[in-house]
């Protein structure tokens, strides 16, 4: 065998290896999307779920309550009427059900205080026309600059620990900003965003290292997916997947239903207290 036969093997060895290593590359980079991409997903229902949640409590909460109210006071007319030990139960346990009255201009956030009704409450309860609610979910130029956002200055992009750190709290602060829905905030940050430090350039990778970092992603999804699944099986995030394009109509539709209930429970009220 002469010297050349050795050599060669060598480079072609070596080739296969930088071939290898290149596509473990590209198969880490494209798992670096796609879990950015569905963090950006899995983050943008969190914040549909919980301003849908604040204002189905906002809009509705009063409601509720004054249906737990005439719920005690049918049971407790029923048990005045007949006197049944176990009509008296049920009225004691019905009375338990309603929420105490006292903070109730915070438990109604704003709807009600220490002059009643609020105008807007009132408005809603007599079906006369009131103004529209906060909107449910950031509008669409906002959600544009948060998905921009979390797509260039994402943590799991850093390799460093210093600039993992740097992004992780710059992306804590988008996350606040897309959570409130406010776009001025939101422009500012891309702005910000722009004129800070650019990202360190990143160094080659040995092969270990990049198996260990598919493996972390892996595990990152696997957890997203948990949260994800948590979300959408809780009420308000199955109410909001019935009627994704139109949350606030859905509301609308609930609040009807609970009138109409409301109204049929008053009048078996009236009936009993005759």
């Amino acid at each position: 065998m002469s010297d050349a036969e050795p050599q060669a093997e060598s480079h072609d060895r070596s080739q296969e290896e930088t071939q290898a290593a290149e596509r473990l590359e590209r198969a880490v980079r494209a798992a670096e999307q796609a879990l950015i991409e569905f963090e950006i997903a899995v983050e943008t229902f969190r914040v549909e779920v919980e301003n849908f949640s604040r204002l189905h409590h906002q809009r509705l909460g009063p409601m509720y309550s004054r249906l737990d109210e005439l719920d005690a006071l049918i049971a407790e007319a029923l048990a005045a009427r007949t006197g049944d030990p176990e009509d008296l139960r049920k009225a004691r346990e019905a009375r338990g059900l309603v929420q105490p009255m006292p903070g109730v201009e915070e438990l109604f956030h704003g709807w009600i205080d220490s002059e009643g009704l609020s105008p807007e409450a009132a408005a809603m309860l007599t079906e006369r026309p009131v103004q529209p609610p906060p909107r449910v979910r950031p509008s669409e130029e906002a959600r544009r600059i948060y998905r921009e956002l979390a797509r260039k200055a994402h943590p799991d992009l850093a390799e460093e620990e210093a600039e993992r750190e740097r992004r992780g709290a710059f992306i804590v602060r988008v996350n606040a900003a897309y959570a409130a829905g406010d776009e001025e905030a939101l422009r500012a940050l891309a702005e910000e965003w722009e004129a800070g430090p650019p990202p360190p350039e990143r160094r080659a990778s040995r092969s270990e290292e990049l198996y260990a970092r598919l493996e972390w992603l892996a595990e990152r999804k696997e957890m997203l997916a948990a949260v994800a699944a948590e979300l959408e099986s809780s009420a308000i995030g199955a109410m909001i997947k019935m009627a994704p394009e139109d949350p606030d109509g859905l509301l609308d539709e609930i609040a009807e239903q609970l009138l109409a209930q409301a109204s049929e429970k008053e009048a078996r009220l009236a009936e009993l207290v005759q």
